[in-house]
C-alpha cells in the first residue's frame, strides 16, 4: 500500500514537472492570480491615466513665453494697464494669472499686492495637485493587496491539503493556491513601485513649476518697486 502511495506521487511530480516546462506567459500567469489581479490591472490603468492627464497639465503649466516680463514691465511703466492685462489673458498660464491678480491690485498696499499674488499662486499649485492623492493612494494599496492575495492563496492551500480525504496530497490541488500566492505578491509590488515612481516624478514636476511661480512672484513684485 505504501508503495502504491509513493508511486502515486512520484507520477503527480512527474506530471507537475512536465507541466512547468511549458513555457509560462503573462497571460497565463495573471490567470492564477484570480480577481485580485483583475483589481491590480485596473489600478494600474487608472493611475496611467491620472499620471498622463498631469503630465500634460504641468507641462502646459510650464510653458512661458519669455519675453512676458519684459513685456509686462514695459506696459506698467508706460502706464497702459489694460494691455497689460489683456497680455496676461491671452497668455493664460499660472504665472500670468498670478501677474495678472497683483496688476488688479496695483495702487494698493504693497504687502496687500503680495497676498493676492500668493493666494493665486496657492490655488494654481492646488490645480496642479488635483488627484495626486489617488495616485499616491494606489501606490500604497497595490502591494497590500498583493499580499492579500498571497494570504488568499496559503488559506486555500492549507484548505485543500485538509480536505483530502485519502490522506494523499495531490500536488496540482496545491498548485494552485500556491501560484496566487505568489503571482498575486509580484502583481502587487509591480504596481506599486510603478506608480509609487510615476508619483514621486509628477512632485518633481509640481515642485519645478513652484519655483517657477516663486520667481515670477518675486520678479513682478520687484518691478513694483522700482523707479518709474
Amino acid at each position: 500500500m505504501k508503495l502504491l502511495q509513493i508511486d502515486t506521487i512520484a507520477a503527480q511530480a512527474e506530471q507537475t514537472f512536465d507541466v512547468a516546462q511549458e513555457p509560462m506567459n503573462l497571460w497565463t500567469m495573471a490567470s492564477y492570480g484570480g480577481w485580485i489581479m483583475i483589481v491590480l490591472a485596473v489600478l494600474l490603468a487608472l493611475a496611467v491615466y491620472l499620471f498622463i492627464e498631469r503630465l500634460v497639465v504641468i507641462k502646459n503649466a510650464k510653458k512661458e513665453d519669455k519675453s512676458f516680463m519684459d513685456r509686462i514691465k514695459d506696459y506698467i511703466h508706460d502706464g497702459k494697464i489694460e494691455s497689460a492685462l489683456n497680455l496676461c489673458h491671452q497668455t493664460n498660464t499660472p504665472a500670468a494669472r498670478m501677474v495678472e491678480k497683483g496688476i488688479t491690485r496695483i495702487g494698493r498696499p504693497m504687502s496687500d499686492v503680495q497676498v493676492a499674488v500668493e493666494n493665486v499662486g496657492n490655488l494654481e499649485v492646488a490645480k496642479l495637485e488635483k488627484n495626486l492623492v489617488i495616485v499616491a493612494t494606489i501606490a500604497a494599496i497595490a502591494p497590500m493587496l498583493g499580499f492579500l492575495g498571497t494570504v488568499i492563496g496559503m488559506v486555500q492551500t492549507f484548505y485543500n491539503m485538509a480536505g483530502s480525504a485519502s490522506g494523499v496530497i495531490e500536488l496540482s490541488a496545491l498548485s494552485e493556491g500556491m501560484y496566487q500566492a505568489m503571482v498575486t505578491t509580484i502583481g502587487g509590488l509591480i504596481v506599486g513601485i510603478l506608480v509609487l515612481f510615476a508619483y514621486n516624478y509628477l512632485v518633481s514636476r509640481i515642485d519645478a513649476v513652484v519655483r517657477l511661480l516663486e520667481g515670477r512672484t518675486m520678479e513682478f513684485m520687484d518691478l513694483l518697486n522700482e523707479p518709474a
